[in-house]
């Protein structure tokens, strides 16, 4: 996400499981990527504790079981190394994923990967991102904050943006009266199959594609928060365009498409 100038990275519950440990979505070839890492972190830290003056580097598997029950060994060293690397205060964890935020507030727009409840508010936004950056660092054990697991967690709450089932309008609508001057919350976690989209009257939307190929292999999208013109949602996808006829203004051109119907201070266009 880009703030202005700036970059932003979120943590979403795949980044939670990661440094928790959890990986039921993590593929062999994730698994040997890491240990193949893990082999040039460690030579590098052999090197380092050849120089005179250097403080020794840690053994990033100090505290790491030499076998799991029942994973086959050969996982076994992808799994330590994922684990080394990864878990709160690990290397990559450390010095990448310590800087992301779980909760983001920019102008009259709320940004968290799963969605709010009125009691994660109440809790206190920029203190979930201090605590969850705490964790991450190693300064407050090794499961994550309470608010980051189970379904109604900041990561995984689905009560806006499943598609199977109607949005909770009431209780976005509440959770949103609590956070002075937002209008909306935007989330990922629930792939939108039909792409970008708006429901509450624009108050939930919506951005999950499936990018991965893993996850739906969807096509590139962008939404576009701009102050003078408001919310415009960028597709590749031109059969977009045909499916949501409704969403287009009759003089739009192929190529890409602003799908948020024109309400408010929302704008259909198309970008040739």
């Amino acid at each position: 996400m880009k703030d202005g100038g700036n970059f932003v990275t979120m943590n979403g519950n795949h980044e939670i499981m990661n440094i928790e440990g959890d990986f039921r979505y993590v593929t062999k070839l994730g698994l040997k990527e890491f240990e193949d890492w893990a082999y040039w972190y460690c030579l590098g830290n052999e090197m380092k504790s050849l120089c005179a003056g250097l403080e020794k580097p840690r053994n990033m598997y100090d505290g790491i079981p030499m076998n799991f029950r029942g994973v086959d060994s050969q996982i076994l060293h992808g799994i330590r190394a994922r684990i080394a690397a990864l878990r709160p205060n690990g290397p990559i964890a450390n010095k990448f994923l310590s800087k992301n935020v779980t909760v983001l507030v920019v102008g009259d727009s709320i940004f968290v990967h799963g969605g709010l409840l009125a009691r994660h508010v109440e809790y206190g936004l920029e203190r979930i991102n201090e605590e969850v950056r705490d964790w991450i660092n190693g300064l407050m054990g090794k499961a994550a904050p309470r608010y980051c697991r189970g379904r109604n967690a900041v990561v995984w709450l689905r009560k806006y943006s499943d598609v199977e089932k109607n949005c909770d309008c009431s209780m976005l609508e509440h959770v949103l009266s609590t956070v002075p001057g937002v209008k909306r919350m935007i989330m990922g976690h629930t792939i939108q199959v039909d792409g970008i989209n708006v429901v509450c009257n624009d108050r939930a939307v919506r951005i999950d594609v499936g990018l991965s190929k893993g996850c739906g292999d969807g096509l590139p999208e962008v939404l576009e928060i701009n102050q003078n013109s408001g919310l415009r949602v960028l597709t590749s996808n031109p059969l977009y365009q045909r499916k949501n006829k409704s969403y287009l203004n009759p003089d739009s051109k192929e190529g890409l498409g602003l799908l948020i119907p024109k309400s408010g201070s929302r704008q259909v266009e198309v970008k040739a």
